[in-house]
């Protein structure tokens, strides 16, 4: 196939990029590296079957030859980069998935929607299963995100049902691993990174807020079972075991080693107080689950952000 991935230089999508080019596949990455990192993506510069093209999706493009499967994981997606760009965000969710669903319908490709679990927002039903519509503020802060996407749902189902287009949905939970940026801004990232710089790890609330972590291997495997099927509707890719924020801290500084303390902060407008999986359909559907827990993705993760902090001078204090 050739493939084709709108934000392949991000963290997911470089990650996608990756498996899709080892399954033998040729890829075609478009960003504008709003968020993403060319260092993501260097290591492929060598590889033939590997084409960058620097552009921002939410403007028109048609990409030149054949494309078989397009993934559309252009968006900002952790808070500080939605709150930073809220525009762009919403553009991305929108024309940018409508021009992305254009090349589909051109090419007579496969297309993937990377949703998220926000589209459930602060939830009233737990665990969160498809069938769920969510309890979304469209006018907070966060709605930028949380709008962009669920307009981003109802586009791909729209051409879909009007125009015959081979479409999936994969509404993707709280997801870490190596690649994620330093000042990403979610609960990963920013716990290591304070951890490693001895700083105090800030929890926001009282910590008892709840999320689920799935590791990033899981998470693409889980994509391309999804791309690879024939099912239309929206599917949940996660780790249904759940962690409050403190549980999530303690976990950190055990993988750290760090003597760091834990602070708290005032919660966030429209912050989510559970976020869980019910993955019972991706389980039946696409024979997935994740194999790795928590306690064995952080290691990695840490490992991998103890050398980006090199890489960007700045020493970790512990390791």
């Amino acid at each position: 196939m050739r493939v084709l991935i709108t934000g392949g230089a991000g963290f997911i999508g470089s990650h996608l990029c990756d498996q899709y080019l080892a399954a033998g596949d040729a890829v075609l990455c478009i960003d504008n590296f709003i968020t993403g990192s060319e260092r993501n993506i260097a290591h492929l510069a060598a590889n033939r079957a590997f084409q960058l093209i620097r552009h921002d999706i939410s403007k028109p493009i048609v990409p030149e030859g054949a494309i078989d499967l397009i993934l559309h994981f252009a968006s900002p997606a952790s808070p500080i980069d939605y709150l930073k760009f809220p525009i762009q965000t919403l553009k991305v969710g929108s024309l940018g998935t409508l021009n992305a669903l254009g090349i589909a319908k051109a090419k007579k490709a496969k297309f993937l929607l990377a949703s998220t679990s926000e589209v459930y927002g602060d939830p009233h039903v737990h665990p969160q299963v498809e069938s769920y519509w969510g309890h979304v503020n469209p006018v907070g802060p966060r709605g930028v995100y949380d709008e962009a996407k669920r307009f981003a749902e109802a586009m791909t189902m729209a051409y879909h049902r009007a125009h015959g287009v081979d479409t999936r949905i994969v509404r993707i939970f709280n997801t870490f691993g190596p690649r994620m940026r330093l000042a990403d801004g979610r609960a990963i990232p920013a716990f290591i990174s304070q951890a490693l710089r001895g700083e105090p790890l800030t929890a926001f609330g009282d910590g008892k807020q709840t999320r689920s972590f799935c590791y990033v291997d899981d998470l693409v495997e889980g994509i391309m079972r999804l791309a690879a099927s024939d099912y239309h509707d929206p599917v949940n890719i996660g780790n249904p075991e759940e962690f409050t924020i403190l549980e999530l801290a303690e976990q950190v500084l055990h993988a750290t080693g760090s003597k760091s303390r834990i602070v708290f902060q005032s919660l966030p407008q429209d912050d989510p107080k559970q976020r869980q999986p019910d993955i019972s359909l991706a389980r039946r559907l696409l024979k997935w689950e994740p194999t790795m827990r928590l306690q064995e993705g952080l290691p990695k993760t840490v490992a991998w952000f103890r050398q980006a902090m090199m890489l960007e001078n700045v020493k970790p204090t512990h390791g």
